[in-house]
């Protein structure tokens, strides 16, 4: 029997220097009176840019519709064909310079080598401004490495990144004076967990919850210390030797060479900061490296493989890199598959975009861009092929996502109008 004891959605667990948020739970969205409905949950939306592009033959499906073969990328994230979609010949216009363009990919500025380019406010952003959350965090802007981000303001700036998931961690749930967090932060580093300072509050708190409600918190709680563990190794390989490679050294020798490692912090960590409600916009620049990646069956720098020249071996090599990048972002779908919410899950409420501002890497091509969408109560499992030469503009689908995060907006960038075919679950079910 589930209780009837209401809670507030912002309800907090407190310990010494830890604020630790909890997940929504059923005893904080029921209606209080009899009949009420549940609070719909919030909705969100993740954007992610790898800056190197995706080799798009390895991506693009041959068939457009919903009976298209999977590619070998997409086959790295064919459990989830029902809730992505994938689009080919879309890009914004006049969004030109090579690698430039990853200021413009969440604003569709025109020009970014131009003299004059001045860039305009991120969809992120502008979608705080609209809808003005309340959380604890307008947005998470992250980054795989260096601070260079996709996050831009009103007037064009950008927002620095966070690349250390220590901080983001440390931002999310240690609070108090600098000493005191430096203090905690020591505990965290001998092993205790920030659940050993608020234990017994949060006992008390799940003796007063339904079966549900505890095993969801019982698995928040895990995930909380499965960060905390991995947070630990990342410290832990960051003492260690780098692994030695074959041909000349790569040029950025630090940790950032351990992609794997460092997105999966990075996905753990915005699993943890929408489960707690910490924010309901997150950016992700996944940043390619003038290095060799630390991944197994790759030899050669990053930056120099993406410009392959149609070069078989230097193609072998990039396709191992970014399958592992499609693994990593089906990791990230299926944390947010796996999370129940309210009726549905927390991918059911999550636009979740995965792209770059880069058709064609090798040539510096700004066209054609690879871009997936997952989540967010969309009508997923197809491939919406578009004509590269006319095609509707990228910022079309992010009015659409402004529409469906419940901002009332008909425009947004260089869009003019929305995306043909691609339509939310609702608007399916009705015509159907």
């Amino acid at each position: 029997m589930q209780s009837s004891k209401r809670f507030s959605r912002r309800h907090l667990l407190r310990g010494a220097c830890v604020s630790l948020a909890l997940p929504m739970l059923e005893s904080m969205s029921r209606g209080t009176a009899l009949g009420a409905s549940d609070v719909a949950p919030p909705k969100r939306m993740i954007c992610i840019n790898t800056t190197l592009g995706l080799h798009t033959p390895n991506l693009f499906p041959a068939e457009s519709g919903r009976d298209y073969k999977l590619t070998p990328y997409l086959e790295a994230i064919g459990e989830f064909r029902q809730d992505f979609t994938i689009f080919s010949g879309l890009s914004h216009p006049e969004v030109d310079g090579g690698h430039p363009a990853e200021l413009c990919y969440l604003t569709s500025a025109p020009h970014p080598r131009a003299d004059n380019f001045k860039n305009t406010i991120s969809l992120d952003q502008y979608a705080i401004e609209r809808l003005v959350p309340d959380t604890r965090f307008g947005a998470l802007v992250l980054a795989s490495s260096s601070s260079r981000g996709l996050s831009f303001t009103r007037s064009g700036v950008p927002i620095p990144a966070e690349e250390r998931p220590s901080r983001v961690f440390k931002s999310m749930f240690v609070d108090g004076s600098p000493k005191e967090i430096e203090a905690q932060m020591q505990r965290l580093k001998q092993g205790q967990s920030i659940m050993d300072t608020v234990l017994e509050q949060a006992q008390d708190f799940e003796r007063s919850l339904g079966y549900n409600d505890r095993q969801k918190l019982d698995e928040y709680f895990g995930s909380v210390r499965e960060v905390e563990q991995r947070l630990m190794k990342s410290q832990d390989w960051a003492r260690r030797p780098k692994p030695t490679v074959a041909g000349k050294p790569p040029t950025d020798i630090n940790s950032s060479v351990e992609v794997p490692a460092r997105v999966r912090l990075m996905i753990d960590l915005m699993h943890l900061a929408l489960q707690t409600d910490s924010t309901r916009f997150i950016t992700f620049a996944l940043n390619g490296l003038n290095a060799v990646p630390v991944i197994p069956g790759v030899t050669q720098d990053w930056h120099n493989l993406s410009h392959h020249g149609q070069d078989p071996a230097k193609l072998a090599e990039l396709r191992v890199i970014e399958l592992e990048q499609m693994r990593l972002f089906g990791e990230l779908l299926r944390k947010l598959k796996n999370t129940a919410e309210g009726a549905g899950t927390l991918l059911d409420q999550t636009i979740v975009m995965f792209g770059s501002n880069l058709g064609n890497a090798s040539s510096h091509d700004n066209k054609n861009l690879p871009i997936l969408v997952a989540g967010g109560g969309f009508d997923h499992g197809q491939h919406l092929a578009f004509d590269p030469k006319k095609h509707p503009p990228l910022s079309n689908l992010y009015v659409q996502f402004l529409q469906q995060l419940g901002a009332d907006v008909d425009a947004f960038g260089s869009s003019n109008g929305t995306i043909p075919g691609f339509v939310t679950s609702r608007s399916a079910a009705k015509s159907r």
